[in-house]
C-alpha cells in the first residue's frame, strides 16, 4: 500500500493534484522504486475512499510528466526518472506554474459538469471522415502539407473574411488571422498589446485561460462584476474612469463560467463608454453559434462604428475542438504586428486542419451539424434547468442562459462549492467551485455547471445527486447552527 498521508479539504488544489503532488514526491523521493507497480486505480480509490476518476485523473498527470508509465492489460509504473538531489533542479529555477483548473476525468459514472466542450458522441465521424478523404484527395494536398503562411491556410482566410463582410462583422479596413485556438489568440494579443504594469479589464468571474494569458505577461489584472445579464455596465463606467485600461476583455454570448448574454443596450453603452476612454475592445466570441432559444444579438464587432474592436471566434464550441482551429478579426495594422508575433511563436497552424474545416464548411457539412448540435443543444439546457428547479436547494441560484454550454449556481450561505466537490465526486458527479473563476470577488458558494458534453438523463441524474449533496449539508448545517445558537437550560 502507498504511503499517501491525508488530503486538505479547504485547499484550492482539488483531490486529484493533491494525490499526484504526494505520488510524485514518493516517486521522486526514492520511496517507490523505479519499475515498481503502481495500485489500480480502483484499488487505490478504494484504499484512499476517493473516487476511482480522480485517481484516474492522478494518474494520467503522472504519466504527463514522465513519471509513470501505462501498460494496457499490465497496469501502471514508475518511470525510469533519477531520483531528486542530483542534476537541474527544475522546479526551483523555474518558479511557482500558473494556476489550472483540473483535467476533466476521462470518464464519470454518472455525470462530469466539469468540462465546457461539446459531446464527442455528437461528431458526424462518416461526413468527417468524407471530407478528409476529398482534402488528402484534392489537388491541393501536396501544398497544404508544406509550410504555409503564419497568417492562416489563405482559401480559409478568404471563406471566413468574405463571411464576416457579408454579416456585416468587417470592415474594408479589417484583416483575419487564424489562430490554433482562441487560446493562442489571447497569448498574441498579450504580447502584442499590453505592456508589463499595464490595466486590463477582464470578466468576474472569468474563464481561466483569459486571466492566465495577460496574467503571465504582467498585466495589472482588475475584474468587472459579471451577473446574469452580462458585465456590470455602471462597475465598467467607474473602473474606466479610475482605473485608465488599455485593455477590456468581454465574452459577449453564453460566457465561460455563468452562460450570460449582454442585451443590446448594454452593448451599446460598453462602445460608449471604453470609445471615449480609447480603450481596445477584444470581444470573446466563440459560444455565439450556439444559440437554443431566442435571437441572436449583433455582436459588439458588428455595433461598432469605428472598427475598433478585435473579435474572436473559434470552431472549437461548435466542431471538432481538437483541430484546433479559431481566428482573429481586427484592424488590418494589428493584425499584421499579430502575425509578426505569431510568425516567431509556430512559423504557421496546421494547414491540413484548417483545409479539413474548409471543406467541412463549403460542401454544406458544417451547417447541417450545426443544426444538429443546436437541437442537442436545446433538449441538454432545458434539461440542466428544468433540473436545477427541482433539485437544487429552494434559495440557490443559478443563471439562465439560452445558449451556449454552461450555467452558474450560487449555492446559499455558509455552503462551500469547493469543499463539497469530494462529496460529489465520490458519487460519481464533478463540477468546478467558482474559486478557478474568480479575479478579485471570491465566491466560494458558487460553481460552473458545463452541460453540453452529456445525455439529458445523465444530466438530470448528475444534478438530483447535487441537489441531495447541497440540500444535506444545509440542513446539517442549519441544524448545527440551531443548536449553537440555543441557551443552555439551568
Amino acid at each position: 500500500m502507498l504511503p499517501i498521508g491525508s488530503f486538505n479539504p479547504d485547499s484550492e488544489s482539488p483531490l486529484y493534484r493533491q494525490l499526484y503532488t504526494q505520488v510524485r514526491d514518493l516517486i521522486e523521493s526514492g520511496s517507490i522504486a523505479r519499475g515498481a507497480r503502481l495500485p489500480a486505480t480502483r484499488e487505490l480509490a478504494g484504499q484512499l475512499g476517493l473516487n476511482r476518476t480522480t485517481v484516474s485523473a492522478a494518474y494520467e498527470l503522472l504519466e504527463s510528466e514522465g513519471l509513470i508509465t501505462g501498460h494496457v492489460g499490465r497496469g501502471s509504473f514508475v518511470a525510469d526518472v533519477p531520483a531528486a538531489g542530483g542534476g537541474i533542479e527544475w522546479r526551483e529555477l523555474l518558479g511557482p506554474a500558473a494556476p489550472v483548473s483540473p483535467a476533466a476525468p476521462t470518464s464519470t459514472p454518472v455525470a462530469g459538469f466539469s468540462s465546457s466542450r461539446p459531446s464527442e458522441h455528437l461528431f458526424p465521424m462518416e461526413e468527417f471522415r468524407s471530407t478528409c478523404a476529398e482534402v488528402i484527395q484534392s489537388a491541393e494536398a501536396q501544398t497544404i502539407l508544406q509550410l504555409g503562411s503564419p497568417s492562416g491556410y489563405p482559401p480559409l482566410r478568404r471563406y471566413l473574411l468574405d463571411l464576416a463582410r457579408a454579416e456585416g462583422l468587417a470592415r474594408d479596413s479589417d484583416d483575419i488571422l487564424i489562430t490554433s485556438g482562441c487560446q493562442q489568440a489571447f497569448d498574441l494579443l498579450q504580447r502584442t498589446l499590453v505592456r508589463k504594469g499595464e490595466t486590463v479589464l477582464i470578466e468576474d468571474p472569468v474563464y481561466l485561460g483569459v486571466k492566465n494569458a495577460f496574467e503571465r505577461g504582467g498585466a495589472r489584472l482588475i475584474g468587472v462584476p459579471v451577473g446574469a445579464n452580462g458585465i456590470d455596465i455602471e462597475a465598467l463606467e467607474r473602473m474606466v474612469a479610475r482605473e485608465r485600461p488599455r485593455l477590456l476583455s468581454i465574452t459577449s454570448n453564453f460566457q465561460n463560467p455563468t452562460g450570460a448574454t449582454i442585451p443590446m443596450a448594454s452593448r451599446q453603452a460598453l462602445l460608449r463608454i471604453t470609445q471615449a476612454a480609447g480603450v481596445i475592445v477584444v470581444e470573446n466570441d466563440i459560444y455565439g453559434a450556439l444559440v437554443y432559444e431566442g435571437e441572436a444579438i449583433a455582436p459588439i464587432k458588428k455595433l461598432d462604428a469605428s472598427g475598433d474592436t478585435v473579435l474572436l471566434r473559434s470552431f472549437s464550441k461548435l466542431a471538432f475542438p481538437g483541430l484546433r482551429v479559431g481566428w482573429v478579426i481586427g484592424p488590418r495594422a494589428l493584425i499584421a504586428s499579430l502575425t509578426e508575433a505569431k510568425l516567431w511563436s509556430d512559423l504557421h497552424t496546421d494547414q491540413l486542419s484548417q483545409a479539413v474545416l474548409l471543406r467541412f464548411a463549403e460542401s454544406g457539412r458544417l451547417e447541417h451539424h450545426r443544426q444538429r448540435m443546436l437541437q442537442a443543444g436545446r433538449e441538454r439546457l432545458h434539461a440542466v434547468l428544468s433540473a436545477c428547479e427541482k433539485y437544487l436547494p429552494r434559495e440557490a441560484k443559478y443563471t439562465r442562459p439560452r445558449g451556449g454550454m454552461s450555467l452558474w449556481v450560487t449555492l446559499p450561505e455558509p455552503l462551500d462549492a469547493g469543499e463539497l466537490l469530494a462529496r460529489a465526486e465520490r458519487e460519481g458527479v464533478t463540477y468546478l467551485p467558482g474559486k478557478y473563476f474568480s479575479v478579485s470577488r471570491p465566491q466560494p458558494n458558487s460553481l460552473r455547471i458545463s452541460f453540453a458534453g452529456m445525455t439529458p438523463d445523465r444530466i438530470r441524474s448528475g444534478i438530483e445527486i447535487l441537489g441531495r449533496i447541497f440540500e444535506d449539508e444545509l440542513a446539517r448545517v442549519r441544524s448545527h447552527s440551531t443548536l449553537a445558537d440555543t441557551p443552555a437550560m439551568v
